[in-house]
């Protein structure tokens, strides 16, 4: 007898694909949401129901809550997963669900509650016993808020602001100067509303170069709380993880065991039930209660790597009534695994600019210790009101070393072509002498890498001309043979575009993936007093007008796409000529925004 006859995935992409798989195992039926735009995608065709919502962006789909009550009546859906962003931490979500006769597969309501709003939730860590960062104990209204945060004394600048309610980094921007409190506050609230539906944010204290690391906890009903272990997400940009490893390297034994102990203590404070994760920020052998977040993780299969245990399935033990399958004990990690998520963006210049469109080709690798979890094959459009995951590349191996070698094997062979995606630049990341020290931090990525043609780190001796003139090319379906002086490479093409040659140290052996850069992105950046959109998206804030004098690096535009705010700036100082856009236009890519004189 299956836990329970149907489940309705409240989600869509590669979260409701792996809902669907394990699903599946356990003799599960499955039903999904499916918006307009997202009518034959890929958790659409492996359900074994579909329900049309209609909408296109989160707002019209996948953030109603009437839309998924309305789905449980006409799907007869025992249960409801939420997945992981959406709805997945609003406990109106999991009240009305409840109210509407289904389980609702996550915390209780009052737990969402009490976790889902951060400032709410660092009271809870305090009770426990936990030291947070310190930051303000209600909302932020206006930039004077802010301001008066970063002068009082230990503070400084600069500051973080954070929506209160949500995670993934969405809705988090950092205050260098009292003079961006405003407007960084604004972009804050506008990207918290878009992405939650909320835009309450707080401030915190942003400290200088901290490691994130996060412990995966899971609770039954049963008095069972446990702390599974912890797992390192400190290669981010724009504060959203790229890559992430299990166990966190280079922490002492007792700084783990400390971070555990607290996270345990947490889960008890608030009566937490079912799959969670406490986040905390490490510096200096410190470690702080950061949030934590009322769901499963995007970055939730390296900890079933090194467990052996499947997690959605153990979501469904509980939520069914049942005790964790291992009891009180968490069972022993054993080896380490790193996952690298591929995003649809364009990594050219480390701008990570979207990059949306129709993917011609996937191909995923395979082999000992490999996994793929995707939400897309080849034919299959990423769109842009949606997140911009392709899918998440999961290795496991007997130690970090043999980790990082097989994760560059596998980048090496995954193939995806039609959008740029940010694999070339997990491969750069994944060999850096920095990662493999475990010398990084979450500003790593942004204040120490170039995503470029030229000045990587282990750049060949000699000009960038001397180079490029060393280097010839030729195209073939799916891979570049690439000949730098005298000696010939192989290197796989993942999407289609203009590619930057990996030619650097760290990798330019024979297979390692390259950097795509677009050439949409590139006439953006660098088109001589021509502004253009480098994506379809949504223009969110125009901040120059005909005949104001503006400076290069000045920002000129805002422009939001798979939620996630864009400002885009001007190549060379002059003045405006023209601005054929307005706030709330939809523009594709290459429609002039800006036009300088």
């Amino acid at each position: 007898m299956p836990l329970f006859e149907k489940v309705l995935i409240a989600n869509r992409g590669e979260i409701a694909v792996r809902i669907i798989r394990t699903c599946r195992e356990l003799g599960i039926a499955t039903a999904v949401l499916a918006s307009d735009a997202d009518t034959g995608a890929l958790h659409v065709r492996m359900a074994d129901e579909v329900i049309s919502i209609g909408g296109r962006s989160a707002a019209e789909s996948y953030l109603r809550i009437d839309a998924i009550v309305d789905a449980v009546r006409t799907s007869g859906a025992a249960a409801v997963h939420p997945g992981y962003g959406f709805l997945s931490e609003q406990a109106e979500a999991a009240t009305a669900v409840e109210t509407a006769g289904a389980v609702w597969i996550g915390p209780p309501p009052a737990a969402i509650a009490a976790m889902g709003d951060k400032l709410s939730a660092r009271a809870v860590a305090r009770r426990a016993g936990v030291p947070v960062v310190p930051g303000t104990d209600r909302p932020v209204v206006t930039g004077d808020d802010v301001r008066a945060f970063a002068e009082q004394p230990g503070i400084g600048y600069p500051v973080a602001v954070k929506a209160s309610f949500g995670g993934g980094g969405r809705g988090m921007k950092v205050v260098h100067s009292p003079a961006e409190a405003d407007e960084m506050l604004d972009a804050a609230r506008r990207e918290a509303k878009a992405s939650f539906g909320n835009d309450e944010c707080y401030v915190e204290r942003y400290l200088t170069w901290p490691r994130h690391v996060e412990v995966q906890v899971m609770a039954d009903a049963h008095g069972n709380v446990v702390a599974i272990g912890e797992r390192d997400c400190s290669v981010q940009r724009r504060h959203q993880k790229l890559v992430e490893e299990a166990p966190a390297p280079d922490l002492a034994p007792s700084v783990r065991a400390a971070m555990l102990d607290a996270s345990v203590r947490v889960c008890r404070e608030v009566g937490y039930r079912n799959a969670g994760t406490v986040e905390l920020i490490y510096q200096d052998g410190e470690f702080f209660f950061l949030e934590m977040n009322a769901r499963l993780q995007v970055e939730h299969p390296v900890t079933e790597m090194v467990t052996g245990l499947d997690l959605v399935a153990e979501q469904l033990r509980v939520a069914a009534g049942l005790p964790l399958s291992f009891g009180g004990v968490a069972p022993a990690a054993t080896g380490h695994s790193i996952e690298v998520r591929v995003n649809a963006e364009d990594p050219t210049d480390g701008r990570f600019l979207p990059s949306p469109g129709r993917i011609s080709a996937l191909r995923a690798p395979s082999g000992p210790g490999v996994r793929w979890d995707g939400g897309y094959e080849a034919g299959d459009a990423v769109s842009p009101f949606y997140d911009n995951l392709v899918g998440k590349l999961i290795v496991w191996a007997p130690d970090r070393d043999a980790a990082r070698e097989r994760m560059q094997r596998a980048l090496s062979e995954l193939v995806v072509e039609g959008v740029a995606t940010t694999a070339g630049a997990a491969a750069l990341i994944v060999g850096h002498p920095d990662f493999a020290a475990a010398r990084h931090a979450t500003r790593w990525v942004e204040e120490r890498l170039t995503f470029a043609s030229a000045g990587e780190p282990g750049m060949p001796a000699g000009s960038e001309e001397s180079i490029a003139d060393a280097v010839s090319v030729s195209t073939g379906a799916s891979r570049r043979e690439v000949e730098v002086g005298g000696r010939r490479y192989y290197v796989p093409l993942l999407s289609d575009g203009p590619t930057i040659a990996a030619i650097t140290g760290v990798a330019s052996a024979p297979g390692r993936p390259p950097i795509r850069t677009s050439n949409a992105v590139r006439t953006a950046v660098r088109a001589t007093g021509r502004l253009v959109a480098p994506m379809q998206g949504t223009v969110v804030k125009v901040l120059v007008a005909v005949g104001d004098a503006v400076e290069v690096g000045q920002t000129m535009v805002v422009l939001e796409a798979m939620k996630m705010e864009n400002p885009l700036v001007a190549d060379r100082a002059g003045t405006v000529a023209e601005v054929p856009v307005a706030a709330g236009a939809l523009v594709a890519p290459g429609d002039l925004l800006v036009r300088l004189g």
